[in-house]
């Protein structure tokens, strides 16, 4: 599933080309994804893009009327192409701007969405989110807080949602092993000075990738159609069996709630 650095990046790839652009068509081939499209968005002919926004893993198309609410699911992708290119197969949803353009989704899976928020309205599947991580809302002192009596595991925690968004499971891998902290950790045991060397490593961690391009998730393209495999320096992730970059221990791999989790016995604690 693309993380949140890789919609940061597809972001960043589509709005130069939209924002400011009329859309003059809508064409919703597939109108079934993981929930259905809209009916507001059928209708948006004659409205102007006017920014392009992240929230979590969600991208806003904001407009004159409100804002399009794009989720790219398992396997989706977002492409900028002529509007005159063939269409692809699973290219859902496209939408054609005034300058001879047009943003399509791909998504073979179907699990993304295609929803809308009015103006002066948040819709409800960001009513309970946490904090951005890259924004100062999200600090030591907000995570030790909410961890108070939590026997949850730490790394369970940081990928909570409704903690802070967007700590997907490569990233929490990562800075765990960065902050020497166990992924089994209970949570509510981390204490404050803990919690404020993980803070900026999450931080850290999440804008590296986000400069690099995104991490190497096959499914995952860029806006402008090429793969977005990229090499990215992962402490321990997908490194079960290999030494720690660190002490040479050979890292271990156990699964909590049902993801990989790969750290090293002899750095976190």
């Amino acid at each position: 599933m693309p993380e949140l650095p890789e919609v940061e990046v597809s972001r960043l790839g589509i709005a130069p080309h939209i924002e400011g652009q009329t859309i003059t068509q809508v064409n919703v081939h597939q109108p079934q994804l993981r929930w259905p499209v809209s009916e507001q968005v059928y209708a948006l002919a004659g409205n102007v893009i006017t920014q392009v926004s992240r929230r979590a893993k969600y991208l806003l198309l904001h407009c004159d009327e409100g804002a399009v609410i794009l989720h790219l699911g398992m396997s989706g992708h977002l492409r900028v192409v002529d509007s005159n290119t063939a269409l692809k197969k699973h290219d859902h949803i496209e939408f054609q701007f005034a300058n001879g353009l047009s943003l399509r989704l791909n998504d073979s899976r179907r699990f993304g969405a295609c929803l809308w928020q009015p103006l002066d309205s948040v819709h409800s599947v960001f009513q309970k989110l946490g904090p951005e991580p890259l924004t100062t809302d999200f600090d030591a002192q907000w995570l030790f807080a909410r961890s108070r009596n939590k026997k949850q595991p730490i790394k369970q925690f940081i990928m909570d949602n409704q903690v802070v968004v967007g700590v997907g499971n490569i990233y929490a891998n990562e800075s765990l092993f960065k902050a020497g902290i166990h992924p089994k950790r209970e949570a509510g045991k981390v204490s404050l000075t803990r919690y404020q060397k993980l803070t900026p490593l999450i931080k850290a961690t999440l804008a590296a990738a986000i400069e690099q391009g995104g991490t190497t998730l096959k499914d995952f393209s860029q806006s402008d159609g090429k793969p977005g495999y990229f090499a990215q320096q992962l402490l321990v992730y997908g490194r079960k069996g290999e030494p720690c970059t660190s002490c040479a221990t050979t890292l271990t791999e156990i699964r909590l709630g049902g993801r990989s989790t790969v750290y090293c016995k002899k750095c976190q604690r």
